[in-house]
């Protein structure tokens, strides 16, 4: 259990309530109320081009031309100006495996090794270990930006924010009862959800629904591979889709292809030793074919991401993997280093902490690759049932749902690691914290609307320069 307690951790469970309990007089749960920016507050824009640093140059622009979509967009991609604004705000000073970049973007639904659709958080690179509190804040933000985003009206915004609030303290005093074990054991599975609701809900929203899940179970490697490869020559190849898709032999300068291909081979048999040996078995079967580049997300944008086509021994059956970039999470500077020295595998090990299914085919490496200094990378499956709603396109009462379940699920992923038990006892029954997030919420998303303007003032002037389309 993740504690930073000043004393031996608890072990009962009247010990756990009043260590619980205990905190909130260092942090009353009505101190969360308030966001004031602090005297000496950094500069927005610097943060991002500090941000910018260690990211691919030409890509940069594209981030910011994303981020500029709408104050929403912009908040995607600004974890590191809220992991700065956080640490000045309260804590109870218990801590949980964070997942660092808790929107409501950042959950949706994808297929369990068990081919179940679950609904999870899938987004881990800032994930380190630190304050409940932060993710449970970026959460109630993205709600209430989403809300307006979409219209809504002013009193219906504030109840998404309270739902999705509510249902992370109410998830948590649950789990709080639980056995370790039915806990790590907890998840969503989207299918018996609906099910259980499909009284509930509206006959055209059931319909869509049920078109949603239809989609994300053809969203798979093939779907990729009819998409994004032609036959040259015989043998299948990534498309040329730049900026966004670049090729590895387009990006090699003029280098041998297979001479390539046969580097990266040698370096995905070391992302093969990260894996559990029936994982190695699995991808043993399949060969490498081709490499691209490909621009990821929003606020990922500028990371080395690339995606790595294999195909099966018969040459019939094909694997995309993503291969992402992991830097130093957002909060490390404010929380502590990770204990790994492989930023990879600390957004490995964070991710299998705090989801309850997890790809089987996760794992991580470091490597250089045309000439580029070393880069540390997880890997994944590309695509895996992937089913999202975007959100532009969410009545109020299906927003509020999304958010309860990702205020369900993010309780979830905290009570794996955190002591569950003092987290209730400090979050209560009331509504006193929800209360205080809600209010917290609107102050930061003025905060969030003021830096947005000061990117799009920054572009206005010449200071960076913004992609806007891609």
């Amino acid at each position: 259990m993740i504690s930073v307690a000043t004393t031996a951790a608890p072990h009962t469970a009247a010990e756990r309530v009043a260590l619980g309990k205990a905190a909130r007089e260092r942090a009353p749960r009505s101190s969360h109320a308030a966001f004031e920016p602090a005297p000496d507050r950094a500069d927005p824009v610097a943060l991002l081009e500090r941000q910018a640093a260690t990211r691919v140059p030409e890509l940069v622009p594209i981030r910011y031309g994303r981020m500029l979509v709408s104050p929403f967009a912009f908040y995607r991609g600004a974890a590191k100006l809220m992991a700065s604004d956080l640490q000045t705000t309260p804590s109870s000073g218990l801590r949980v495996q964070a997942c660092g970049d808790a929107h409501l973007s950042n959950f949706g639904a994808f297929a369990s090794p068990d081919r179940r659709l679950v609904f999870d958080a899938n987004d881990f690179d800032e994930t380190l270990p630190g304050p409940w509190e932060w993710d449970l804040k970026r959460l109630a933000v993205s709600m209430l930006l989403a809300s307006r985003e979409n219209g809504y009206r002013a009193d219906r915004a504030d109840q998404v924010v309270l739902g999705a609030v509510a249902a992370y303290r109410e998830a948590m005093r649950e789990f709080a009862g639980r056995d370790t074990l039915s806990v790590w054991y907890a998840r969503l599975e989207v299918e018996t959800l609906i099910e259980q609701h499909r009284g509930q809900i509206k006959p055209s929203s059931a319909r869509r629904t049920d078109r949603i899940i239809a989609k994300a179970r053809t969203r798979d490697s093939m779907s990729a591979f009819e998409k994004w490869t032609e036959i040259v020559d015989g043998e299948p190849r990534i498309v040329d889709q730049s900026p966004l898709i670049v090729p590895i032999a387009k990006l090699a300068e003029g280098r041998e292809r297979e001479h390539l291909l046969g580097d990266l081979q040698h370096l995905l048999a070391d992302y093969r030793d990260t894996l559990e040996p029936d994982r190695r078995v699995l991808i043993d079967q399949f060969h490498l074919v081709d490499v691209a580049s490909k621009v990821v997300g929003v606020g990922s944008v500028g990371m080395r991401a690339w995606i790595a086509l294999l195909l099966a021994d018969d040459g019939r059956e094909p694997l995309f993997l993503q291969i992402k970039e992991a830097q130093a999470s957002v909060l490390e500077e404010h929380v502590g280093a990770s204990e790994y020295a492989n930023h990879g595998e600390r957004v490995v090990v964070g991710q299998r902490i705090m989801q309850a299914s997890s790809d089987i085919l996760l794992g991580w490496l470091r490597a250089s690759t045309l000439g580029q200094r070393p880069v540390d990378y997880y890997v994944r499956q590309l695509r895996d049932w992937k089913g999202t709603v975007p959100i532009d396109e969410m009545r109020w009462r299906e927003l509020s749902t999304h958010g309860r379940m990702c205020g369900w699920t993010l309780a979830r992923a905290h009570a794996r690691s955190g002591d569950r038990v003092a987290i209730a006892a400090y979050l209560g029954g009331s509504d006193k914290l929800d209360r205080a997030l809600l209010a917290f919420a609107h102050d930061y998303a003025e905060q969030n609307e003021r830096d947005y303007h000061a990117l799009e003032a920054a572009v206005a002037a010449g200071r960076v320069e913004a992609r806007r389309g891609l």
